[in-house]
């Protein structure tokens, strides 16, 4: 555990649910995790028991809250699921805070498998339903051209982007055909207790976030996470986006809940320690700011910072999404009126501060 870490409360400390199993982390919430074939190796989901009001009159059941990558593992972990802890009821909905493989891949297959309705906001589900239909420009043909803009020339990384254009189609295959549509503090009745929905930016479009007052419980999804900062990466279909601003704006969104409340992340160990994890995460980015704008005393790529933000190896599949926060806080500092961008004549935008 590091310092920061040391400065939040676990609050079941390192026992965690194993592949296929739960664990109750607050009355009628089960906390369930499944594997990714990532450094970032797990993602937390969250079983709610429910009941909604149907045809046949009030119906007891559960919710889900995301739903992990389309692969037969995770599958599997869920059909052990099904068979073991629903207590013979059924998924009543399938709620996804965000549009991000591991969160939306198997929002199809559980909404069919138990008849269930999507539950999403409006720019997560088009988001998903755009990448996940292949539509011309996808991932690889598209971060190419982007990333060169910002100083990539590896060759053997440009071939692996390019060769990346089915990479969400592979781990989303498919998105329901229809959704029921979240928004900024809708309320969501769960289990006879409402839930206040918190919408998040930067990190995805419009990231939905679940507080329970009853319960003073957070599901923050990826925007608060305990451990690890969010990413929040300028991407090639947004190429001119602001997002590091966004997600600073985001968190203050959360500032007002109880410090002590119960955070339920997507990624990590539940903790308490709200406030702490709010001003961690600011202060980590305005450290990775003042990095930023000291290096750019001369005029720098977004490739030529990146081992100044990051100083450990990173893979390929890393790398995208490095090179993505690095432009990120070189776009902050360019609104911001502190660096200037330039576009060279060898095509590469170089940033210098002001």
């Amino acid at each position: 555990m590091n310092a920061l870490e040391a400065q939040l409360e676990y609050a079941y400390g390192d026992a965690l649910p194993e592949p296929g199993t739960t664990r109750e982390v607050a009355p009628g919430i089960l906390w369930l995790r499944m594997g990714l074939p990532f450094a970032l190796d797990h993602i937390n989901l969250w079983l709610l028991e429910d009941e909604l009001e149907t045809e046949s009159g009030l119906q007891r059941g559960w919710t889900v809250i995301d739903c992990g990558i389309a692969t037969e593992a995770t599958r599997e972990s869920w059909e052990t699921i099904f068979a073991n802890d629903l207590r013979g009821l059924p998924i009543l909905r399938v709620l996804v805070t965000h549009c991000h493989p591991d969160h939306v891949g198997l929002a199809d297959w559980l909404c069919q498998r138990w008849q269930a309705p999507l539950w999403m906001s409006t720019g997560e589900y088009a988001f998903a339903r755009v990448m996940s239909a292949a539509l011309p420009g996808a991932e690889g043909t598209a971060a190419t051209p982007h990333f060169q803009k910002h100083g990539l020339a590896d060759s053997e990384l440009l071939k692996k982007l390019q060769g990346r254009n089915t990479y969400y189609q592979e781990l989303v295959p498919r998105v329901p055909s229809a959704y029921t549509r979240m928004h900024d503090d809708y309320p969501v009745r769960i289990g006879g207790r409402d839930w206040r929905v918190i919408t998040g930016f930067g990190h995805s479009p419009e990231h939905v976030a679940l507080y329970c007052a009853e319960s003073n419980v957070l599901i923050s999804g990826d925007m608060v996470l305990p451990r690890i900062s969010t990413n929040v990466s300028v991407f090639a279909i947004e190429p001119e986006s602001n997002p590091v601003q966004l997600y600073l704006d985001s968190l203050k969104k959360f500032a007002g809940l109880p410090a002590d409340a119960l955070v339920l992340p997507s990624h990590g160990k539940p903790f308490r320690g709200l406030h702490t994890r709010i001003r961690q995460l600011n202060e980590h980015h305005a450290d990775r700011l003042a990095e930023v704008v000291e290096a750019c005393a001369t005029p720098q790529s977004a490739v030529d910072i990146l081992p100044v933000m990051f100083r450990r190896p990173l893979d390929s599949h890393q790398v995208s999404f490095a090179l993505g926060e690095a432009v990120a806080h070189l776009h902050k500092l360019w609104y911001d009126g502190v660096l200037r961008r330039q576009l060279g004549e060898d095509k590469v935008y170089r940033f210098q501060t002001i």
